[in-house]
């Protein structure tokens, strides 16, 4: 992806709590002499409130894994970390931090002596935003950066960046950076001052790159206070247990925005436009078995893609096993039009070739019993090809595609289109309403 260069109007500079707006306030002061080319404005889109936990970094850097900067990019030196911690650990080697991965490097954590726990490693979060949303959207944006170790208060960080414009005669519009530093328990006590930053009458966003708590007072008083909640189901270490928490929310009246959702678009469409064809259409209803793969650890899209499926067609959920094994496979069954039973499969399949998304969906087959109904469809993604899919001797009588995922997948990227599009998603609200009752027919 392409980014915009950014020109500082003053680079982060360390203040107290009491002086942020005041600090603010003379940032643009000295803009105001007159002298300035281009001139320089002030955003007044919206705020964005970001919670940036990346605790997984600041674990494998205080064990001596990890020596890069605290950012939040999963790039090959945070990559080579994991790897390095698992083979320690006797884990398996993934170079992803899954549930396990995670408590094992939190346990050996807690065995860290006193003078150990810190670490002195760059911390860059809250300014890694900056090119993925300034350039399009202007604004406020407020960060919270927890960190390990002995609680000493909270501190503060403010600075201003400007989009660079091709032509030197344009208006930079600007983006203020405020972030925030300090123990988890600590930043749990900024709730009213977090929210008294959010520039009043403008819309407000908190993006959540955490596990959502509804119990936790912070997401629980950003949640009322902001307009939009952001997510992204594939940071999820439950991912079952968090989809529930998401509907609950939802049910509240919290307009959630998931960036995993819309990396589904391009399966969705693919697979509506399998039947768009008036005789590929009636058949439809004659499906009465769907399989899903993704890829093992997170298993958000598949379950959200199910939601929409099912959704679409009316099946009332009727029963939820879960058979494990090597796959981890889970069969849902529907009840569908004139008591038609309808068998659906997960499995989560192992690959060696981890890409940046935990749970992608890898493929997809729709069939029938009714040997004489044209809807067998499979889908498959690009880099794991149709083999698994078209096992089983009737993909000859199948439609065959291959899904080009988005061009962008990251969540920076996603986050830029959602900001421009914000609004209630009622297809997500519905299909994620399906996948709960799915969900809870859990044994």
């Amino acid at each position: 992806m392409t980014t915009t260069p950014l020109v500082a109007l003053q680079k982060p500079k360390d203040i107290s709590l009491d002086e942020i707006e005041a600090e603010l306030r003379q940032i643009w002061h000295s803009q105001d002499s007159g002298k300035s080319a281009p001139v320089v404005t002030r955003a007044t889109t919206f705020s964005m409130l970001v919670y940036e936990p990346e605790e997984f970094q600041q674990l494998l850097a205080a064990l001596g894994f990890y020596q890069g900067p605290i950012d939040g990019i999963h790039g090959p030196l945070t990559k080579e970390a994991v790897r390095e911690a698992q083979t320690v650990y006797k884990l398996r080697v993934t170079g992803r931090v899954g549930p396990r991965t995670l408590q094992r490097l939190r346990d050996e954590y807690t065995q860290l002596p006193t003078d150990k726990k810190s670490i002195s490693n760059e911390d860059r979060r809250g300014f890694t935003l900056s090119e993925a949303i300034a350039a399009h959207n202007p604004c406020r944006v407020v960060t919270l950066s927890p960190i390990l170790g002995e609680d000493t208060g909270v501190t503060v960080q403010v600075s201003a960046y400007c989009p660079v414009q091709k032509s030197s005669g344009s208006n930079l519009v600007c983006s203020e950076y405020i972030t925030l530093q300090g123990t988890k328990a600590a930043l749990d006590q900024t709730g009213d001052l977090v929210t008294s930053l959010m520039v009043a009458d403008l819309p407000k966003f908190a993006w959540w790159k955490a596990t959502p708590n509804p119990e936790q007072a912070l997401f629980n008083q950003l949640s009322k206070a902001c307009n939009c909640i952001v997510v992204d189901s594939s940071y999820f270490s439950e991912a079952e247990a968090e989809l529930l928490k998401m509907q609950v929310l939802t049910e509240k009246g919290t307009y959630i925005a998931d960036l995993n959702w819309h990396r589904l678009s391009p399966w969705q469409e693919l697979t509506a436009a399998a039947f768009d064809p008036p005789e590929r259409r009636t058949n439809l209803l004659e499906i009465d078995n769907i399989s899903l793969d993704y890829e093992k650890g997170n298993a958000s899209q598949a379950l959200m893609f199910l939601g929409w499926f099912a959704s679409r067609l009316e099946w009332e959920p009727a029963d939820f096993v879960e058979e494990g094994g090597d796959y981890d496979i889970k069969k849902v069954y529907f009840n569908g039009a004139n008591g038609k039973r309808i068998e659906a499969e997960l499995a989560a399949i192992p690959t060696a070739d981890w890409g940046e998304v935990t749970g992608d969906l890898t493929g997809l087959r729709l069939t029938s019993s009714n040997e004489a109904a044209d809807c067998c469809t499979i889908l498959c993604s690009e880099t794991t090809g149709c083999m698994r899919m078209e096992a089983g001797g009737s993909a000859q009588s199948c439609r065959i595609e291959q899904v080009t995922a988005l061009s962008d997948q990251k969540a920076e990227f996603l986050l830029g289109q959602q900001l421009q599009r914000w609004g209630q998603d009622a297809l997500y609200e519905e299909s994620l309403a399906m996948t709960t009752q799915i969900l809870k027919l859990r044994k």
